[in-house]
């Protein structure tokens, strides 16, 4: 019976059981594509990474439990964690070749991993379209954009507002794309440390009604705030039910986005 070894990493957060949950499946060969969406499927987890040795780098893939994506942020940092603290502890750097091109990821301080991924300064979007999204939030938006991969941004008035909303699923799924919903920080009355910004990612379309923490929509955050806000070093906090913490800095066409992981379950994989 053909196996593979899995790893699961809550990703994104200093504990277990908190951050964004990715499993991650190092290959000895090339699979079926079908075959790696059928073990997404049944991980039933936002994303299942699946890496391959490719040169002095790494081929690497994302699936949801039930489409391929062209880039994934937590599943990445899940990915570069299995690598440099249990496949190969001495690493502090890798290359991973994707869909969305070359990205690289390296230790940083304090148990933090640094993904370098390009950035995707999002625009505003017409008078309709910002219509639209007002009705998929129950709290109106300040200001919409759009990011270049179709997201849709809506600003609202404080992190509070962000924390209580309850966005119209069915609606956000029927736009055929996701909602990012964002606040600046405000101390945060969890009792967490302060944060310049904070968010929520809404992706039904895609089979993931709440994504816990979305790595990838700070390609697009991170430029929006260092902006907004005249700064070039923000801490970032997804406030989801398991919630997530992040470092981000804009870096050119690049944005550098860190996060801690934690390893919670190591298994094998037979299909």
């Amino acid at each position: 019976m053909p196996s593979l070894p899995i790893y699961q990493v809550d990703a994104f957060t200093d504990r277990p059981f908190a951050g964004n949950p990715a499993a991650v499946c190092p290959l000895a060969a090339p699979i079926p594509e079908e075959l790696m969406q059928a073990i997404a499927a049944e991980n039933n987890l936002s994303e299942t990474a699946f890496l391959l040795a490719d040169g002095n780098a790494f081929a690497l893939r994302w699936f949801t439990p039930t489409v391929e994506v062209d880039l994934c942020g937590h599943a990445t940092l899940a990915t570069a964690f299995v690598l440099m603290t249990e496949i190969d502890p001495g690493r502090n750097e890798v290359t991973f070749r994707t869909r969305s091109g070359l990205l690289h990821v390296r230790r940083g301080l304090d148990q933090e991993f640094v993904l370098d991924f390009p950035a995707a300064p999002p625009v505003r979007v017409d008078g309709e379209t910002a219509a639209g999204v007002a009705r998929m939030v129950d709290v109106p938006p300040v200001e919409v954009w759009r990011a270049p991969v179709g997201t849709l941004l809506a600003v609202l008035p404080d992190a509070g507002a962000v924390r209580r909303a309850q966005p119209n699923l069915t609606a956000i799924a029927q736009s055929g794309t996701a909602l990012c919903i964002t606040a600046g920080g405000d101390g945060e009355p969890a009792g967490g440390a302060p944060v310049d910004f904070v968010s929520r990612y809404f992706a039904p379309a895609h089979g993931i009604d709440e994504d816990p923490v979305t790595g990838s929509a700070h390609c697009f955050l991170t430029p929006y705030w260092a902006a907004r806000l005249g700064k070039q070093k923000l801490r970032a906090r997804q406030v989801s039910r398991r919630g997530g913490e992040l470092s981000c800095a804009p870096a050119g066409d690049r944005v550098l986005i860190g996060g801690q992981a934690r390893l919670v379950i190591t298994g094998t994989l037979r299909y």
